[in-house]
């Protein structure tokens, strides 16, 4: 499977001729942003009886005595499904499958592009937990892996759990992951920039949802110094008795300073801000953060805290936007991420792997490291080939290769 862009010019009506002139965004959607290509010749009589019958029956039956073929005869090893409900589309909202489908071929297109990834783009219409679970786990023959994409928390943290125990492929959610690894490495660069170990830092993420959890869950393995995660009722602390399971699991592994209040009391001598919620903090707050401050604020397109405010109390800014240095990109990480992961037939995508992405993508730009270069950029050709060997090796070091 190849994915495309395309632009049929097929007759359509007024409205949607106007929407073209004005707008590029829609003459470039339209038909859809994929197309299926075939990867052997169908010429002939010879060619047909190859690809189809009879010849096909062959590598059926040697797939039915040896199902480990399926990876070698079929396309399972090199194509991964994009898997959404359209709950929680990113700057959108609930927004339905039918709507959610030109985000999940974008994904596709990127998981080409960048990664060499073939990927199949499916919006469910269904909601609950275990019915997502049972569909994907029904469809999970035809693929080599599952990108979870735009499911609403906390949800989203049961159907991964799920589905992954049912699954023997990798099952990753990029909102949450993807989002983490890229954080981390920048992270790390950033505390290299500025001279301090990440064990020295102090954290606070805005935003207990997906990413900020996920975010929390990667900084603790990598040995941040202490994180304190905000939600909209202020810090997300063991003494609170409004918490969610995913909530209350988080207090026990954060904020071993034992914080409590709103956002501006966690901002207080604090070494980063990591924006993952949506709000706005005031200036006010941002001033009481420590010297050289750390300021990745993500959300998209209008940052927590912007740019130009950031930069009057920080030594390095990154945003998720990119028309600003610094942009924390999930492109960076989950194309070369399941690259590696099918490159070695992995079962599962771990924490180590996780862990060695950030690593590898922070040494991209190692020997480059400014205050506006603490990320390489998506186009830079060297991050997919780093990310992909790296995630190979981990899952070998982990166990989890088959190959």
């Amino acid at each position: 499977m190849a994915a495309e862009i395309v632009n049929p010019r097929g007759a359509h009506g007024a409205d949607e001729a106007r929407d073209e002139l004005f707008d590029p965004a829609f003459a470039l959607h339209r038909g859809g942003k994929m197309a299926i290509q075939a990867t052997v010749p169908v010429r002939d009589r010879d060619d047909l009886s190859l690809a189809y019958t009879p010849g096909v029956a062959k590598v059926c039956s040697a797939i039915a005595e040896q199902p480990e073929l399926v990876h070698d005869y079929t396309w399972k090893s090199q194509v991964v499904a994009v898997v959404t409900d359209g709950s929680a589309v990113l700057g959108l909202g609930d927004i339905g499958p039918e709507a959610s489908l030109p985000v999940m071929e974008g994904k596709a297109i990127l998981f080409k592009q960048f990664g060499g990834v073939d990927a199949v783009p499916i919006a469910l219409d269904c909601r609950e937990v275990d019915e997502i679970v049972e569909t994907v786990a029904r469809l999970a023959p035809s693929f080599g892996g599952v990108n979870l994409e735009d499911i609403s928390a906390p949800r989203c943290f049961e159907v991964e759990r799920k589905l992954q125990e049912r699954v023997d492929i990798p099952v990753f959610h990029d909102d949450q992951h993807g989002t983490a690894v890229v954080t981390l490495a920048a992270l790390r660069n950033a505390a290299k920039l500025t001279g301090r170990p990440l064990g020295r830092l102090r954290a606070v993420i805005s935003g207990a949802g997906a990413a900020g959890v996920a975010i929390a869950k990667i900084l603790v393995e990598a040995g941040i110094g202490d994180v304190a995660v905000c939600d909209r009722k202020g810090i997300v602390s063991a003494d609170r008795d409004d918490l969610n399971p995913v909530k209350r699991e988080l207090a026990g592994f954060t904020n071993k300073a034992g914080l409590f209040g709103p956002l501006e009391s966690a901002l207080k001598g604090a070494d980063v801000f990591i924006g993952v919620s949506g709000g706005t903090v005031p200036e006010s707050a941002v001033a009481t953060m420590a010297a050289d401050a750390l300021i990745f604020a993500m959300a998209n397109p209008t940052p927590e805290i912007h740019p130009d405010v950031a930069h009057k109390y920080a030594a390095v800014v990154a945003t998720g936007r990119s028309d600003y240095p610094n942009q924390i990109n999930n492109v960076l990480a989950f194309p070369g991420i399941f690259a590696g992961a099918l490159q070695v037939r992995a079962s599962r995508i771990t924490e180590g792997m996780k862990l060695a992405a950030a690593e590898a993508l922070a040494a991209v730009v190692a020997d480059e490291l400014s205050a506006e270069c603490v990320i390489p950029s998506p186009f830079d050709e060297r991050v997919a080939p780093a990310v992909t060997a790296a995630v190979a090796a981990a899952a070998r070091a982990e166990g989890v290769a088959r190959r």
